[in-house]
């Protein structure tokens, strides 16, 4: 059994109540400094994700590449310390990829679930979504199985995990499509975005085709709302249209996707960057990138409703943005956005994380660095603890990739 977590230490909820107390409530807090946190990573680690259990437990996985695949290996949060970190499987045919990352969620009442890609023919995107559950909070784990059965070798991937009760959800884009003969119509032959529910005993059920044309390679994510689940995702049009689509799941079904925005970002190809949500009772938030008419941005939108409706769009910045944003809820009156934007000057490809705090009514605060990055495909992930937000990206050391994670103070308590 894995140690039972602790949450972050009273000192740090402590200063931030004390820097609020001093801040105009009218404008969204500032951010506090961002501390380093020592992660037992080996080096040729790449693809970190961050899930966070109904208890609010988080757990950080990532890959390990090996002679032959990889390893899946992750490790938990324990009064703001990484823990010594544990094995999920070692799978010679993995796919280790910067951008279609794997993810190891905790559940509730020590039931985990593991996801990550496997190779199923030998072509470069020929590979399935395996997943594997653990009951003992990660000790062990089960045979892998998949959430699809149709056999293609073909792309599976992009997968984001959801637990609504007793009820675990994914949803993945889906090759299958792309088996079949080409025809003049990309439509026939397209990316797919598909949806099912799975048990403990790997039992897949309710799958339902999502949407029938979606843009090949940008990540999906999810979030739970008052009405159920929410997601977003790039969707693609047959002029290459490649804006940002939502989807509410109510009544047992995954509903039309409606686009979030019309950006009509034209692009023959994906653009690998996709879009995140987050959401609390009625709050929805997303954030997204986007570079319709050569004019690379990050912005975001607002909702009240659980996404049935959003408020204006959010321009969050314009300047060398990169995209591959994050979001989150740093209290009931306020959201963080977090993205990659390149530097003017500094050594190669060197970029910053940088964090921004965001009123519910759009007024932006002040942004900040979070961190900084040579890896050219860092994709950060940000989530909040207490009144802390814990980060982690992809660095580079010695050309061989490493992971880096820090704590940064929200200095947006509730109280």
């Amino acid at each position: 059994m894995l140690p039972v977590f602790r949450r972050c230490g009273l000192f740090a909820g402590l200063s931030i109540a004390l820097i609020v107390g001093c801040a105009d409530p009218a404008l969204p807090p500032a951010l506090g400094s961002a501390v380093h946190l020592p992660l037992a990573a080996g080096h040729a680690s790449e693809g970190p994700r961050l899930s966070v259990g109904q208890d609010g437990q988080i757990a950080l996985s990532w890959m390990e590449r090996e002679e032959h695949g990889g390893t899946l290996r992750f490790t938990t949060l324990d009064d703001c310390t990484w823990q010594t970190p544990h094995d999920v499987i070692t799978d010679p045919n993995m796919f280790v990829n910067w951008a279609d990352i794997p993810s190891v969620v905790p559940l509730q009442d020590g039931n985990w679930l593991a996801h990550w890609m496997s190779k199923s023919a030998d072509l470069t995107y020929a590979y399935d979504v395996k997943v594997s559950h653990s009951t003992d909070d990660g000790a062990s784990w089960s045979v892998p199985t998949s959430p699809h059965d149709d056999g293609t070798p073909t792309e599976h991937g992009f997968v984001s995990i959801s637990q609504d009760g007793d009820t675990t959800h994914l949803i993945w884009l889906d090759g299958r499509k792309m088996a079949g003969e080409t025809t003049d119509s990309p439509i026939d032959t397209g990316m797919t975005l598909r949806g099912a529910t799975i048990d403990i005993n790997g039992q897949v059920s309710d799958e339902q085709l999502i949407d029938s044309f979606v843009c090949d390679c940008c990540r999906t994510d999810v979030a739970i709302a008052s009405s159920g689940r929410v997601a977003v995702y790039r969707d693609r049009t047959a002029g290459e249209i490649r804006d940002i689509y939502i989807t509410r799941h109510t009544e047992g079904e995954w509903q039309k996707g409606v686009r979030l925005s019309n950006d009509d970002w034209e692009i023959a190809g994906c653009p690998v960057n996709g879009p995140a949500i987050v959401a609390n009772g009625d709050l929805v938030a997303v954030a997204w990138f986007t570079a319709a008419n050569n004019q690379p941005v990050v912005q975001a939108k607002i909702s009240m409703d659980a996404g049935a409706t959003f408020a204006e769009l959010v321009v969050i910045s314009r300047h060398n943005v990169v995209g591959q944003v994050d979001i989150e809820i740093l209290n009931d009156n306020t959201i963080g956005v977090s993205w990659v934007e390149k530097m003017s000057s500094g050594r190669g490809y060197e970029s910053e994380i940088k964090l921004v705090p965001i009123a519910l009514d759009g007024t932006l605060g002040a942004a900040r660095v979070v961190g900084r990055t040579s890896y050219r495909r860092a994709v950060p992930q940000m989530v909040r603890l207490d009144d802390d937000l814990i980060f982690v990206w992809t660095d580079l050391s010695d050309d061989l990739t490493e992971l880096v994670s820090v704590r940064v103070q929200s200095n947006a308590s509730d109280d």
